[in-house]
């Protein structure tokens, strides 16, 4: 397996999908650092030589992903939490936060279902 960014990429997918394991870096990223580093995205990670994995290492090093991405996305919540933005209180109450229903799913963020007090079936 190849390392890319402390991730093991799988052998066995093209190289396309294989960079896609990493965080932060989706499809059009993918195929944008394959076309700088040129490397043909049909190939299998297994078939690709040090030179190749070398330049793609550090193509994708020029982008923020892994920790670093993580770190910058965690400190924007705390950001918004901590100046009581809507987004921020939404946070802080576990519920969701891109203005989804509450009263139907849902459920994923909030736990198991709440049991209401005199609620008529």
């Amino acid at each position: 397996m190849a390392r890319i960014k402390g991730i093991d990429i799988p052998n066995d997918k093209r190289v396309e999908i294989s960079l896609t394991y990493i965080y932060g870096i989706g499809r059009p990223l993918s195929n944008q650092i394959l076309a700088a580093a040129n490397v043909d995205p049909d190939k299998k990670v297994r078939d690709l030589d040090n030179e190749e994995l070398a330049r793609i290492r550090e193509e994708v090093s020029k982008h923020l992903t892994e920790g670093d991405l993580r770190r910058e996305v965690s400190m924007n919540i705390k950001t918004k939490m901590e100046i009581n933005s809507y987004q921020g209180i939404r946070h802080k109450r576990g519920l969701p936060v891109r203005g989804q229903r509450t009263n139907r799913n849902a459920r994923t963020r909030k736990g198991k279902g709440k049991t209401i007090a005199n609620k008529k079936k």
